[in-house]
């Protein structure tokens, strides 16, 4: 029966890989694989089989729980024009500081954010910013490469870190002091390679002064900011403090961020605009279908793991390959071409979590190991290579029209450089240390 959940699994995968041939949507596909891949271990199990899967769907929802409350946030807040008064501080006349803004901006706000909404935000302020399409497209293919290398060194930054963190595989002090400085390097590389092509002044450096429409004052929209951005920041150390699962912390702030803007709207005569602008019709307006995909993603792979065949892949990669950067170098390519959520649910499951003070050739595989760290780096910025390797190249390519071949011509060789020197600094950093 192993045999059949292992065919299951790789058919649906790749009907997932290739979604833009078959035109079926991924997430219909990742659910469905999840409901046959657990109906045959089932099957073959037989009595206790349905504790098993318990187990798995509290994992799982732990996940899950935690995204829908940050994406909420994050709705919130762009939804209440709470990111507008950010393009005072981006506007310049010179493309070359402009660039710069842009890129620590990005990064900035990938690891509080998450690189898809950031990627979302960027891209909308950079229109309102720079009006010639031509100069805001390298702008906007940056922006990815940013989003991705700010998302890999936080927690909270990409779905990846998210699932390694929560999982216990790295802390938050250990994957900040790992990652930062190859993710600032990942991005500084291709930055640096951009430059030259940015020549004069932007087009039309004199930007409206109008703001998304918004019930709040500027007051109250920074208030709201605070409490949204400043509470996902916080929810490491919420959890460090409570031991609680970190979705406890974000649904802690969101209620928070519910009853704030109640409170602010509670004297108003309703209206079609106030009315949008609530909590509650926001929430209609997270992107569901981006939810139940890696439902199905992670209840596939749970399914896998139960049939020891990723454990025993991972046995003959550390016997057959060895080398540690390797194995997630290529996991990191490959993600640029696959969905990286799959990689990393299947990598998770591959090695276990060693205790510490284990033998030498484990320590790779403990809490904030050599493995993990490497992981969370190269499946998140690895995506930087193909503009569909990434949920933030993906949105940018439909908010900017781009093309796969623009981007393949323009900044897929730059990714690839920011990718291997943010990979050789890692090794650099250890090697000293």
């Amino acid at each position: 029966m192993n045999t059949y959940i292992l065919v299951s699994f790789f058919v649906g995968y790749l009907c997932i890989a290739l979604e833009g041939v078959t035109r079926i949507n991924k997430t219909g596909v990742a659910l469905l694989m999840s409901v046959v891949c657990w109906s045959l271990f089932v099957a073959s199990a037989g009595s206790g089989a349905a504790d098993v899967f318990s187990t798995h769907v509290t994992e799982t929802s732990e996940t899950i729980l935690f995204l829908m409350g940050a994406m909420t946030i994050v709705e919130v807040l762009d939804s209440n024009g709470c990111f507008n008064f950010l393009i005072s501080h981006l506007r310049t006349p010179s493309l070359h500081r402009l660039l710069w803004r842009t890129v620590v901006l990005t990064f900035v706000l990938s690891a509080l954010l998450d690189n898809m909404t950031t990627s979302i935000l960027m891209v909308m302020m950079l229109r309102r910013l720079i009006p010639d399409v031509s100069q805001r497209a390298l702008f906007a293919g940056i922006v990815i490469i940013a989003a991705n290398a700010g998302g890999a060194f936080s927690p909270i930054g990409d779905v990846t870190t998210i699932m390694l963190w929560i999982g216990g595989h790295v802390s938050t002090q250990g994957i900040l002091r790992g990652l930062l400085l190859p993710s600032m390097v990942c991005v500084l590389v291709p930055a640096l390679m951009v430059m030259p092509r940015l020549s004069g002044s932007v087009a039309d450096p004199v930007v409206s002064q109008s703001e998304t429409p918004s019930e709040f004052s500027r007051r109250g929209r920074i208030l709201l900011l605070l409490i949204g951005v400043l509470g996902l920041v916080l929810v490491p150390v919420f959890r460090s403090l409570t031991g609680l699962p970190p979705f406890v912390g974000v649904m802690g702030v969101l209620g928070l961020l519910w009853i704030s803007t109640e409170v602010m709207l509670r004297h108003r005569v309703p209206t079609t605009e106030e009315c949008s602008v609530r909590v509650a019709e926001t929430i209609k307006r997270i992107d569901m279908p981006t939810i139940l995909f890696f439902l199905g993603i992670l209840l596939s792979v749970g399914a896998l793991r139960e049939t020891g065949s990723l454990a025993a892949f991972g046995n003959w990669l550390e016997v057959h390959v060895g080398n540690v950067y390797a194995i997630d170098g290529a996991i990191g390519l490959l993600s640029s071409v696959v969905d990286n959520v799959p990689l990393v649910a299947g990598a998770m499951s591959m090695y276990e979590i060693q205790p510490a003070g284990c033998a030498p050739d484990l320590a790779m595989y403990q809490q904030d190991g050599v493995f993990w760290q490497l992981l969370a780096y190269c499946a998140g910025t690895g995506g930087s290579l193909l503009i569909i390797g990434s949920a933030a190249g993906v949105v940018v390519m439909g908010l900017e029209r781009m093309t796969f071949g623009w981007y393949l011509r323009r900044f897929s060789l730059l990714a690839l450089a920011g990718y291997l020197a943010g990979l050789f600094s890692y090794w650099l950093m250890n090697f000293i240390l």
